[in-house]
């Protein structure tokens, strides 16, 4: 079986030199070690010393020099629309603060089906519908730790689809936390 040697960024390699794809919806992108299903039939092994999330548009060079495009499967996702600009930025911040995962456009935000986020986001004046669409959402400011930068050590998140007020359950400290809609991260 052959092993992925490299990731290769999003735009930093020709998507025509692709000899194959990895397809997989927003759960089967986050990976450490992993045999990936290719279109093809063929099967690869991805192996990385952490595990990271895979995006849609990069390419995954094998042993052997080939490139396997990595591509986004539709799933059932809740488009988020607001009455103006400026409202669209107060949704993404209550978003963010819910710590729902969001690929954020200049007139929508998409998140995963949610019934207390989309009670929540109707709550506040939103307008939510449900579309199939593929899910690359932000990778946040988190995501800079793959490319050696360091952060403040807020290393939690959800990997769940329920409401959460920071005021229950557990309380962060002030100093260097910050939400911004489109970030996830994971409370194990």
């Amino acid at each position: 079986m052959k092993r992925v040697a490299k990731i290769l960024p999003v735009g930093s390699w020709p998507t025509e030199q692709a000899t194959d794809v990895f397809c997989a919806d927003y759960e089967g992108w986050h990976r450490r070690r992993m045999v990936l299903p290719l279109q093809s039939g063929e099967k690869v092994l991805l192996e990385l010393q952490h595990a990271r999330l895979l995006r849609a548009g990069e390419g995954l060079r094998l042993e052997d020099g080939r490139i396997i495009k990595v591509d986004a499967l539709p799933e059932e996702l809740m488009e988020v629309r607001a009455q103006n600009p400026l409202h669209l930025v107060q949704l993404a911040w209550h978003l963010g603060n819910r710590h729902s995962p969001a690929a954020i456009e200049p007139d929508r935000i998409l998140i995963r089906y949610d019934h207390v986020i989309a009670d929540m986001v109707k709550g506040l004046g939103g307008h939510v519908h449900r579309v199939q669409a593929a899910f690359d959402p932000e990778s946040g400011a988190y995501a800079a730790r793959e490319h050696g930068h360091t952060h403040h050590g807020h290393g939690h998140g959800h990997g769940h689809g329920h409401d959460h007020d920071h005021a229950q359950g557990h309380e962060h400290g002030t100093e260097g936390h910050h939400h911004h809609g489109g970030h996830s991260h994971s409370h194990g």
